[in-house]
Parts: C-alpha cells; sequence; structure tokens
C-alpha cells in the first residue's frame, strides 16, 4: 500500500509539473507575442490594406518590422520601396510570387505540436489549395510564368549550418495540382553518370521560362552541387560544386548563389555563375548571407541579412551582379522579396 501511494504521489507530481511546464510555455510564447506587436519607435509606416499580385511595378516581401502586421505579405512600389508599406491580412514564414500566383508556407506553433502548410495563392491572395508540409519552412519559388511553384523543408535539423541536418523540396504543378513530394525521386546523373545515394538532398529551387527547366542544390557526400533539372523527363544533372540556393536571373543566362567560403563553418559569400562558362563573379556583399537572392532585374540582386540588434528579424539588401559597387539597403524590416 506504502508502494502504491507513493508511485501515485510521483504520478500526481509529474502531472503537475508538465502542467506547470506547458503553462509556462504558453505565457512565454504569448508574451513574445506581445513584444512583436507592438509597433517599434522610428520604424517604417505600415498600413492595412488591400494587397495584389496582379499589379505591376510593385515589390512584395514580408513584413518583418515590429508591430501588429509582423510576417504580413505586403507591398511597396518598386520605384520607392523604403515608403509606406501595405500590409495583407496573410502572415507567412516563406513567401514567393510571379505571373499572378503566389506561395505561402505557414508555420503555427503549438504546445503539442507544430503546425506547417503550404498555402497555393491566386493574384487576390485567396488560398486555392493547402498542402501539409513535412518540416520547417525553408525556401519558396514560383517559376515566371506562374505554372510551377516549389518549396523546400527541413525534415530534420534547423538551419543549413546544422552538422547533421535533412530537407525535402516539393514541386506543383499550379494548372492539374500534380505534386511532386520529393525531387528525390528524379534521377540523378553526377560526373556524366547515372548517381545514386541514401544521403541525397535537395533545396532552393529556381525555375527557367520554358517550363521545363529548373536549378536546384544537390547535396550528398557532404558536397553541394548546382543541380540542372528537367521537370517532363524529372531528371537533374551536376553543373558544378559548392553551388547552394541558386537564383536564376531573368534573361537566363547566370545564377545568383551563395558559396561556402569557410569549411565546417556557417559562413557564405553570395556569388554569381555564368553559365555558359561556369565563371564565378564575387559580389561586393561581405556579410555572410545565409538566403535564396532574388534577381531585381539582371543587372540586381537582393537578399536578406539580418537586421542589428534584434533577434529573428531581417533588412533587405540589395547589391550590382556584376561585382562591383557596394551593399546598399533595400527595405529595413523585410524577407522574402517578389518583384512583379
Amino acid at each position: 500500500m506504502t508502494s502504491l501511494r507513493r508511485r501515485l504521489l510521483i504520478l500526481v507530481a509529474a502531472v503537475l509539473l508538465l502542467a506547470g511546464l506547458a503553462t509556462g510555455v504558453v505565457l512565454h510564447a504569448a508574451a513574445r507575442a506581445d513584444r512583436a506587436n507592438r509597433p517599434q519607435s522610428g520604424g517604417p509606416a505600415v498600413s492595412a490594406g488591400t494587397v495584389t499580385l496582379g499589379r505591376k511595378g510593385r515589390l512584395m516581401f514580408l513584413n518583418a518590422a515590429t508591430g501588429p502586421h509582423r510576417t504580413a505579405v505586403a507591398s511597396v512600389p518598386a520605384t520607392d520601396p523604403r515608403g509606406g508599406r501595405t500590409a495583407s491580412g496573410l502572415t507567412c514564414a516563406r513567401f514567393y510570387a510571379a505571373a499572378g500566383t503566389g506561395v505561402c508556407l505557414q508555420s503555427n506553433p503549438g504546445v503539442l505540436k507544430q503546425s506547417t502548410r503550404a498555402l497555393l495563392l491566386d493574384s487576390d491572395l485567396r488560398t486555392l489549395r493547402t498542402f501539409p508540409l513535412a518540416g520547417t519552412p525553408s525556401r519558396a519559388r514560383v517559376s515566371p510564368s506562374g505554372r510551377f511553384a516549389a518549396w523546400t523543408v527541413f525534415v530534420s535539423g534547423e538551419s543549413y549550418s546544422s552538422a547533421f541536418f535533412s530537407t525535402r523540396t516539393s514541386i506543383l504543378d499550379t494548372r492539374t495540382m500534380r505534386l511532386t513530394p520529393s525531387l528525390e525521386t528524379f534521377s540523378v546523373v553526377k560526373d556524366g553518370k547515372p548517381y545514386h545515394a541514401s544521403d541525397i538532398n535537395f533545396w532552393g529551387v529556381t525555375f527557367a521560362s520554358d517550363d521545363d527547366t529548373f536549378y536546384a542544390t544537390l547535396n550528398t557526400g557532404n558536397r553541394t552541387y548546382l543541380a540542372r533539372g528537367s521537370l517532363s523527363r524529372r531528371t537533374v544533372t551536376t553543373l558544378a560544386q559548392n553551388v547552394e540556393c541558386p537564383s536564376l536571373s531573368p534573361d537566363g543566362t547566370r545564377v545568383a548563389f551563395k558559396k561556402r567560403v569557410l569549411s565546417g563553418a556557417a559562413l557564405w559569400h553570395e556569388y554569381v555563375l555564368d553559365l555558359s562558362t561556369l565563371h564565378e563573379t564575387a559580389l561586393a556583399e561581405r556579410h555572410s548571407v545565409d538566403d535564396q537572392a532574388v534577381w531585381l532585374d539582371n543587372r540586381t540582386v537582393a537578399y536578406a541579412l539580418p537586421a542589428n540588434g534584434e533577434v529573428g528579424s531581417s533588412d533587405l539588401w540589395r547589391v550590382p551582379a556584376d561585382g562591383t559597387g557596394t551593399p546598399r539597403l533595400l527595405i529595413a524590416g523585410a524577407s522574402s522579396p517578389a518583384p512583379l
């Protein structure tokens, strides 16, 4: 009887402890949300309004400024990116849009389980389809025609600097709604020969304008490669080493990418690769860029860097794509740029 009573007391204590921990987590999350929802003095002007993907000459992004519209899909005139921004009611962890089609990756933390999903959006940011995600949102892209959307999630690990991580990259045909759940089902040609390995990972898709060709990072054997893929043939072929998070230029001739410059460390510099010659050009940004860059036009690349003094926030910067010039602030308190 004494032993049974002791076990019951231990059980009751454990239940109370878990309840207390759960309450603490909820209160901590509420406090963080309250701080994030307070507008920051001197921050950018953000107002709620109608945001559409159908207006040309706009620059879409995720608002990272402190306040009630944090993580909302927002818009500014491309000619005045530091002006007042208009925020929608849609919030995302990652976002991209092209040709009136958008993709929004959402991550909604819960006490017991995190809910993650991909939303396919129309030009008015209305959800057309919802797809469950297998992990934490990482990258998102839409093809220039709007025909295809791609996203990458971390299945294990939470960053590309982790010693152990795995990713899953999916591609959706937005016309037929046919989903390729994982690029790992595609045939791989590495160094001119068919290649098979259990450790293959893909991330960071970028699409060409022909609605068939795409580029992505292929990781295997602790090495990363630029891989060119064909959606119709379901194949990928490696082109160059040490290439991560490629982004194809509007004219289809170059790829901006992050290159690991210190082995074993989370330190990347931004480069541009000429696809005809495979010649690399280092860009003027000397900070470590852990982002999939975006081409604002054929001459300028944009990317996110951590904002000074604010955990989890970022600013968007731009730099010439030919290696000249100096980096300049594009939009403070922003991420996931998508020029319309």
